[in-house]
């Protein structure tokens, strides 16, 4: 993604510095040497803290693992710094999070981020690793008409489809829906091609089936769990299930859906089966927690 961000914008003259902080300083100090490395008269460096960050940018892309580390960053570090900043009425400041989080946690944080005189944006991705190494990703946006113009040409440079899905938050509880939704397909079209090879069926046979037909989706036709099942692709059962969507973040995923539908009070009977068989896989098969969440099929598998 921030290759993407970057190099887009040094080609198109429109940034002068560029700014890179992560909690893993060696991995930033890489990225800026592979960055200058393909682009030697680019001016990036590294913050040595989120709040140096701020100090050295108008524009502030944020992606981190769960709630408590953007409640953390956000708390900490990125507000305390903004409000010393805009202090200064000439300061402006847009903050994205494309973090996948509590909605209710993330509504709270760009509450506290507009306060101080800044404008915020939730924009979690859809797309994958793929997609994020593409630019071929989907942002779905949460705040208000226009944060979501201010984000739209910074988000297209990452990404293909900028979907506008409401106020602060709604961007995050469409890909939680989304994601429940994936998570839940994954399994059933596992079992499905289990059960298919227990009755003769050839996997390429099969995944031509369902692809084709009303049970085609694209946990089937782009992320078929059985290798060689789609002759013309190549998903992570094809690479020993790595380089994909983690089943430790599926399963993050499927507990944001469920504690939402708790507090809503809204069914997900499936839901909640989906998120348990993945917290067996990551509780029973470690080796798999780090593994794409297609890796469901290896897991039942082994209990034929």
């Amino acid at each position: 993604m921030a290759y993407n961000l970057f190099s887009k914008q040094y080609v198109q003259g429109n940034a002068e510095n560029f700014v890179v902080c992560d909690a893993i300083p060696e991995a930033a100090l890489s990225f800026c040497e592979e960055f200058s490395g393909q682009y030697p008269d680019s001016q990036i460096s590294t913050a040595n803290t989120p709040e140096d960050a701020v100090v050295l940018s108008s524009r502030i892309v944020t992606m981190l693992p769960s709630s408590p580390q953007v409640k953390e960053v956000y708390n900490a570090s990125i507000i305390p710094a903004l409000q010393k900043l805009h202090s200064d009425p000439s300061a402006e400041t847009f903050c994205v999070d494309a973090t996948t989080l509590d909605v209710d946690i993330a509504r709270n944080v760009a509450s506290n981020v507009i306060k101080t005189g800044a404008r915020m944006v939730d924009a979690p991705v859809s797309g994958g690793v793929m997609g994020a190494k593409a630019g071929t990703l989907s942002f779905l946006v949460g705040g208000t008409p226009e944060s979501f113009k201010l984000a739209q040409p910074i988000l297209s440079l990452m990404g293909q489809r900028i979907i506008y899905c409401g106020p602060s938050g709604a961007g995050l509880g469409a890909k939680i829906c989304n994601n429940m939704v994936l998570g839940v397909e994954q399994i059933v079209v596992a079992e499905a091609m289990l059960l298919g090879q227990s009755l003769g069926l050839d996997p390429i046979v099969l995944a031509s089936v369902i692809n084709s037909s009303t049970g085609g989706c694209w946990a089937s036709s782009v992320n078929n769990p059985v290798p060689s099942a789609l002759p013309d692709k190549s998903p992570p059962c094809e690479r020993d299930y790595d380089g994909g969507f983690a089943t430790t973040l599926m399963l993050k995923d499927m507990g944001l859906a469920n504690d939402i539908a708790v507090q809503r009070g809204s069914p997900i009977p499936m839901g909640e089966a989906a998120r348990d068989i993945y917290s067996k896989i990551v509780e029973g098969r470690p080796d798999l927690a780090t593994k794409d969440f297609s890796s469901v099929y290896r897991f039942l598998k082994e209990k034929e």
